[in-house]
Formats: structure tokens, sequence, C-alpha cells
């Protein structure tokens, strides 16, 4: 009897031994327990929890300890901020994004918007961003809890287009861009990956369709507003310009009239709008214009002014009448030997301008004759000093 109840207290001492009661937290230590574990990142949290071999690894006679290298690793100051360009190679696509090496405590994230300025349809990662080159990227958001950051190649390409566009517009320079839209307005244009409007009344000799997708213009720049972000672009002062540098006065060009007016008609030349009056389109008097011209008629015109700054263009049919009055007859035969007629007419606007220039040589000559014929002597046109000399000379002798 004394035996077991000697066996049922050591089994009872053991049991107190091997279990022993924690004291309860009180609320301020569960507090700081939590705010530590909070700081952690996930990385940290899983070095805590890693169980895997360790291997030591002896750095006797190196001048850099890895107990060193730990040391600098955690008191560099790797400064990166939002915004700031820095170098940076992408080693792995993931997610539809890229993995980039910053040179930070965690690599930067490149999302696939953010990959260029530019992108096609269907364009993927892999297609836009190519590994292991070194490249710059613009930081564009915090740290998050990983330490990562976001980075774009996008905003920097998108910085330098309209670096590229504004010095376009300085030098007044035309370029060549893709259409890529249309609406109702006019067309949307591909300039240094930015998108300009085109209005559609600023196309030369077309109409803003569903044909001109894919298709390359001439453009020259009407507004660069970085500010508002607004680009506004046109086909005809591209067209006009190149044009009005080939052309002269008395030059013969074939045009459309595209409006009547009371005053004449307006005729469209290679894109410019050319103003070819009542007055210059017949020696003879017209009352009735439109039995003359109609809107849609090809018609050939002769050049007699041109204003190149404002590309426009006064336009006459008369000087190329072979009889006056032949535009109202037969206008067909008047275009047909208008390089004939206009031939013609430069040789006898040049035979009246040697006339003149006779006329005038003559009208001076003869001015000079009637000023021999008011009695000027050679004396009074002689030296006026002479007779002071003179007088001098005796009295000095």
């Amino acid at each position: 009897m004394k035996f077991s109840s000697c066996l049922v207290s050591l089994a009872f001492a053991g049991c107190t031994s091997a279990f022993t009661i924690n004291a309860p937290q009180t609320k301020s230590s569960t507090t700081t327990t939590l705010a530590a574990t909070a700081v952690l990142t996930k990385f940290d949290r899983k070095k805590q929890t890693y169980k895997g071999p360790r291997i030591d690894v002896n750095d006797a006679g190196l001048d850099f300890s890895y107990a060193d290298f730990a040391s600098a690793v955690a008191n560099t100051d790797y400064a990166f901020n939002r915004n700031d360009i820095v170098s940076g190679v992408c080693v792995e696509y993931d997610k539809g994004g890229c993995i980039v090496d910053i040179g930070a405590k965690a690599s930067g994230y490149l999302p696939e918007a953010e990959a260029a300025l530019i992108q096609g349809q269907g364009d993927s990662i892999e297609n836009l961003v190519a590994l292991d080159q070194d490249m710059e990227f613009q930081i564009i958001s915090d740290e998050d809890e990983n330490g990562q950051l976001l980075v774009s190649i996008r905003r920097i390409q998108y910085r330098k287009a309209w670096d590229a566009v504004t010095a376009m517009q300085e030098s007044d320079q035309a370029f060549e861009a893709e259409v890529v839209a249309v609406n109702r307005g006019g067309a949307i244009c591909l300039v240094e990956g930015l998108r300009a409007f085109l209005p559609g009344s600023h196309l030369s000799g077309m109409m803003a369709t569903e044909d001109m997708i894919g298709s390359k213009i001439q453009l020259k720049f009407l507004e660069v507003n970085q500010e508002a972000q607004k680009l506004v672009v046109s086909n005809r002062k591209a067209l006009v310009e190149q044009q009005m540098a080939d052309l002269s006065r008395g030059d013969i060009v074939t045009g459309m009239v595209k409006a009547l007016k009371p005053y004449g008609a307006f005729v469209e030349v290679g894109g410019m709008s050319g103003l070819l009056h009542i007055s210059q389109i017949s020696y003879d008097r017209i009352d009735d214009l439109e039995k003359v011209l109609q809107p849609g008629m090809q018609v050939k015109c002769m050049i007699i002014d041109h204003d190149k700054v404002n590309g426009r263009i006064a336009l006459s049919t008369k000087t190329l009448e072979p009889e006056p009055g032949d535009m109202l007859k037969d206008p067909a035969m008047v275009f047909a030997k208008a390089e004939e007629t206009a031939l013609k007419y430069h040789e006898r606007m040049e035979a009246e301008r040697k006339a003149r220039e006779e006329a005038a040589r003559d009208i001076v000559l003869g001015l000079g004759d009637s000023l021999d014929d008011l009695g000027v002597s050679d004396e009074m046109t002689s030296d006026p000093l002479a007779d002071v000399s003179d007088s001098l000379d005796s009295l000095l002798a």
C-alpha cells in the first residue's frame, strides 16, 4: 500500500516537472510583439522561418570579409526616389511584365504598359523589351512592402518625343507621319510616338476615310502645346509650301474649280486655293459666271501673282485667250492651246517691256537736251573757285 502511494507521488511529481505554466502576457507586451512583426518584410519573415543548411565560408586571409560586406550593404543609402532616372537590366519576364535589376535591395518591376511608348496591337513584353541589355528606367512608385519599385521606359520616351516635336516646330520643317485612325473631324497621325490631330480642312486633295489608315503623308505643325498635350498638324500647309517654292509668275497650272462667288471662282491647284477673279476670266464682259465655269470643272490658268507666305495664288485665263472672248465661246479650245498662247503672251509682254524702257530712256535723254537748250555755258559748269584762285595769284605776284 505504501509502495503504490509512493509510485503515484513520483508520477505526479514527474508530470508537474514536465509541464510549465506560462504567465499570461500583458497588453503592452502583445502590442510590442505585433508592432515588431508588422515592420518585417516578406523576405525577412521567410528568412526567419528558413531551416535549410547554412554553409560556413572561411574568409580568413581576405581583405574584405562577409561580415564587412553585410555591414556595407546595411549602411548603404540607395536613395531611390520617384521620378529618378536609373540604369538597369531586364533579367526575367514575369506575369505580363519584366523583373529589372536596378541595384536596389529588391528588384524593380516593369509593367507591360510602361515598356514602350509605341506598342502595336498584340505586342507582348517579349517583343517590347530585350533581356540582359543596359537601359534607362524612370522610377514611378515608392517601395512596396517588399521593397520593390515600379519602373517605366515609356515615360522617358514620352519626354524625349515632346522635345523632338518642339525642335521640329521651331525649325518649321516638313515631315512624314503615319495615319493611325480617322474620326468625324479629321485623322489621327503618329508623330514621334505622339498622337497628333489632322483636321479635315487641312487635308489636301483627299477625305478622311478608313482607306487612309496605315498610309504616310507629308505634314507640318500648326500647334505644339506640351502643357495641354495638344498636337495639331496640317497636310495642306506642307504641300503648299513645297509647291509654292517651285512656282513663279507666268507658269501654267492645272486645277479644279471648287466654288463660285460673285467676284470669281476658287480653283484648287495641287492643294492650294487660287482665286480666278471675274475680271481675269475673259477680255469680254461676263454677265453670268455659271455659264462659263462650273464646280468640278478642270481648267488651265496662268499664275499672275502669288503669296508664298500664306500659300495664295492669283490666276488668269484671259491671258490664255487666242482672241478676246474665246473663254465665253470655247473654253476647251483655250485650255488646249494654253501653252502656245502663253508663249505668245510672254513674247508680247517682253516686247512691251522693252518698248517701255525705250520710251523711258528717250524721256531722260530729252530732259538732258532741254537743259542744254537753256543756255548753260561751259564757264558756268566749270570749277566755281577758278576766279578766286586767279585773284589770289595776282595778289601774291
